[in-house]
C-alpha cells in the first residue's frame, strides 16, 4: 500500500480550517472548503443536524453559531484514505464543547466520530460529505457559566 501524504496534509489542512470555521462563524471560509453539492449529517443524542448542498449548509451554521453562542471543536486522529480516482475518505475523533445562552446555558459536552468523503477540486481538497455519530454527549444548564468573553459576542458589539 502505498500513501499520498501530501494530499493527506492538505485534507487535515481542511478539517482543521473548518473546525476553525465554525467556531468563529467564518461563512466565506467555510464556504471555500465545500463542494457545490456537498451535505452534511450530524446525529448526537439530543439533535439531529442535516443539510444538502453548500448554500444550505452555509445558511444552516450561520443561524447555528451565532453571537449567543459559544463553540470548540477539535478533531483528533485522523485516518485518512486517499484514492487514485481525485476521492479520500477520512475518519476523525470529535471532542467538542458548545454552550446556547440563548436556551438557559444549555451546555453540550461529547465526543463523536466522523466520517467525511472528500473531492480533489482545481482549486484543492474539498468537503462533499461530513458526518458524525456521537460516542457520547452530556447535555446540561449551566447556571453560571462564567464566561468571561467568546468572540462571536465580541462581533455583535
Amino acid at each position: 500500500m502505498s500513501f499520498d501524504f501530501d494530499a493527506i496534509e492538505r485534507i487535515k489542512r481542511v478539517k482543521y480550517l473548518y473546525c476553525r470555521g465554525i467556531d468563529t462563524c467564518d461563512i466565506p471560509l467555510l464556504e471555500s472548503l465545500f463542494t457545490e453539492d456537498a451535505s452534511i449529517d450530524y446525529q448526537g443524542g439530543s439533535y439531529h443536524f442535516q443539510a444538502q448542498g453548500r448554500d444550505a449548509i452555509l445558511k444552516a451554521l450561520a443561524a447555528a453559531f451565532n453571537s449567543e453562542f459559544v463553540a470548540c471543536h477539535t478533531v483528533h486522529h485522523p485516518i485518512i484514505d486517499v484514492h487514485s480516482d481525485g476521492t479520500a475518505h477520512g475518519e476523525w475523533r470529535l471532542i467538542d464543547y458548545a454552550l446556547n445562552l440563548r436556551e438557559n446555558n444549555l451546555t453540550t459536552i461529547g465526543a463523536a466520530t466522523y466520517r467525511d468523503h472528500y473531492v480533489r477540486e482545481s482549486d484543492g481538497w474539498k468537503i462533499q460529505r461530513a458526518t458524525y455519530t456521537r460516542i457520547y454527549e452530556r447535555v446540561f444548564n449551566d447556571p453560571n457559566p462564567a464566561l468571561t468573553f467568546h468572540l462571536l459576542g465580541s462581533k455583535a458589539a
